[in-house]
C-alpha cells in the first residue's frame, strides 16, 4: 500500500474527523464507514441523521476549540466537508500536527479565495481564463466598468458557488452588483461567448509507482435557472477540448496538491477552453454520479482519502436537478404525493436533505435519473424535479 494510505492503521480501522455535519457529510460518513473507517463528525449543529461513531459539538470558525477537538480525537485523517470552516482556523489547527487534512489548509485557502486562485492559474500556471479585475471599492469597479465595458460579472472574491454573484449590462447595474457581493473585494470579468460549461472530477490517489490522477467523464451544466441547478453526464467535447481541460485540471490539482477528489469547472468554445474554478471535495454538479457512476463522487472521494484504488467508470448517461429553494425550506409529510410522483419517472431517485442553517446555500433535495442518452436524461430530470418542488 502506497504511504499515507492504511498500511499502518490498527485492526480497528483509520478514524476520520468530518468538518461539517451537512448532508454531504451524511453521504460522505456513510461511504467511509463502508470501509471500515471510524467516522468523527464535528460541527455547530451536529445532525442526528449523519452516521458516525461519534459528534463533536464545536465553533469550526474557532481555531482554539477545533485545534483542541482535534488534538482529543487524534484522528488519521481530518476532511472539511462545509463552507463554515474557517480556513484561518484550519491552518492553525494544522500546524503542527501529523494528521493529514483534506483538503490541506493550504488548498483550502486557495479555493475558498477567488483571487488567490485565479492568480494562481492566470498568473503562475498560465491558463487560460476570461479576462479579469479585482476591486476594493465601488469607484474601482465602476472604472474596470469603463475599461473593459459590458457585460460583466461580478462576484464576491470570498464566497462560495454562485453567492452574491450578479451580470452587469449597464452602468446602474454596478452599484446593486456591489451591494449583492456584500464584500469588501470582488472579481470582475469579462463574459466571453462559450458554447457550455463543464466540471471535470478529478480523482488524485496514491498508485504503486507515485501520484495517480483519473478523470471522470465529462459533466455538462449551465448557471442556476431559479431554484433549480442542472447537470449531466457525459457533456461531449471535441477531442481537442477534452484534451485541453485535462490539461488545464492536471495542472491546477497537481498545483493545489494532496489525495482526494477535485471539481475543476471550465468553459467550452468550440476547441477552446478557458478556467473557471475548482473545489476540492464533492459537490452539488457531482450529484449526478450518485446513478450514472460506478463508484459515486462521495465514494471515489473516500477511497482517495484513505489512499485506496479508485475507478471513474461510468455505467450510464444521466441528469440532475439540484433545488435550493422553496417555501420553509422543510419537508411537509403531508406533500407525500410531491415524492411518489417523483419517483414514478422512469430510472429516477432522489435525495430529499436536512436543513444545515450553518451554510450560506445549501440544497434541499435533487432529482437524479438516468437513461440511454443524455437528452432522455434530461427530460426526466426536468419532469422528476418539477414534482419533487412541490415537497417545499
Amino acid at each position: 500500500m502506497a504511504d499515507g494510505g492504511l498500511q499502518n492503521e490498527s485492526t480497528h480501522g483509520p478514524t476520520v474527523m468530518l468538518l461539517g455535519s451537512g448532508e454531504f457529510s451524511r453521504e460522505l460518513s456513510t461511504a467511509l464507514r463502508r470501509l471500515g473507517v471510524h467516522v468523527i463528525v464535528a460541527g455547530q449543529r451536529p445532525d442526528a441523521n449523519v452516521p458516525a461513531d461519534e459528534s463533536l459539538l464545536i465553533d469550526l470558525t474557532n481555531a482554539d476549540e477545533l485545534s483542541a477537538a482535534i488534538k482529543g480525537a487524534r484522528p488519521h485523517f481530518v476532511v472539511t466537508a462545509s463552507d463554515a470552516v474557517s480556513t484561518d482556523a484550519l491552518a492553525a489547527a494544522a500546524d503542527g500536527l501529523a494528521t493529514q487534512f483534506f483538503p490541506s489548509a493550504r488548498c483550502a485557502r486557495l479555493t475558498a479565495d477567488r483571487e488567490a486562485l485565479r492568480r494562481l492559474a492566470a498568473d503562475e500556471l498560465g491558463l487560460p481564463t476570461a479576462p479579469f479585475w479585482f476591486a476594493g471599492s465601488l469607484d474601482e469597479l465602476r472604472a474596470i466598468a469603463d475599461h473593459a465595458g459590458y457585460p460583466l460579472r461580478v462576484q464576491p472574491v470570498a464566497a462560495a458557488g454562485a453567492d452574491g454573484q450578479s451580470v452587469v449590462l449597464l452602468p446602474g447595474d454596478l452599484e446593486p452588483a456591489w451591494q449583492r457581493a456584500g464584500s469588501r473585494r470582488v472579481l470582475a470579468e469579462i463574459l466571453v461567448e462559450i458554447d457550455f460549461r463543464v466540471t471535470l472530477l478529478a480523482v488524485r490517489g496514491d498508485g504503486p509507482s507515485g501520484p495517480t490522477l483519473d478523470f471522470c467523464q465529462p459533466i455538462g451544466h449551465g448557471d442556476a435557472v431559479g431554484d433549480v441547478q442542472e447537470s449531466w453526464q457525459p457533456q461531449d467535447l471535441s477531442p481537442a477540448a477534452l484534451d485541453a481541460a485535462r490539461s488545464i485540471a492536471a495542472r491546477v490539482v497537481k498545483a493545489l496538491g494532496g489525495r482526494g477528489l477535485f471539481g475543476v469547472e471550465l468553459m467550452v468554445r468550440g476547441d477552446e477552453v478557458y478556467f473557471n474554478d475548482v473545489t476540492a471535495r464533492p459537490f452539488e454538479t457531482g450529484l449526478v454520479t450518485l446513478r450514472t457512476q460506478r463508484l459515486s463522487e462521495f465514494e471515489l472521494q473516500a477511497r482517495a482519502i484513505l489512499g485506496l484504488p479508485t475507478d471513474t467508470i461510468m455505467i450510464s448517461p444521466g441528469a440532475a436537478e439540484v433545488i435550493y429553494a422553496g417555501g420553509d425550506g422543510v419537508p411537509h409529510p403531508r406533500r407525500g404525493g410531491a415524492l411518489a410522483e417523483a419517483l414514478r419517472t422512469t430510472e429516477s431517485d432522489v435525495r430529499v436533505f436536512t436543513r444545515d442553517e450553518s451554510e450560506a446555500r445549501r440544497p434541499l433535495g435533487v432529482a437524479v435519473v438516468t437513461a440511454a442518452d443524455v437528452i432522455t436524461a434530461r427530460g426526466r430530470a426536468r419532469d422528476a424535479s418539477a414534482a419533487l418542488r412541490r415537497l417545499w
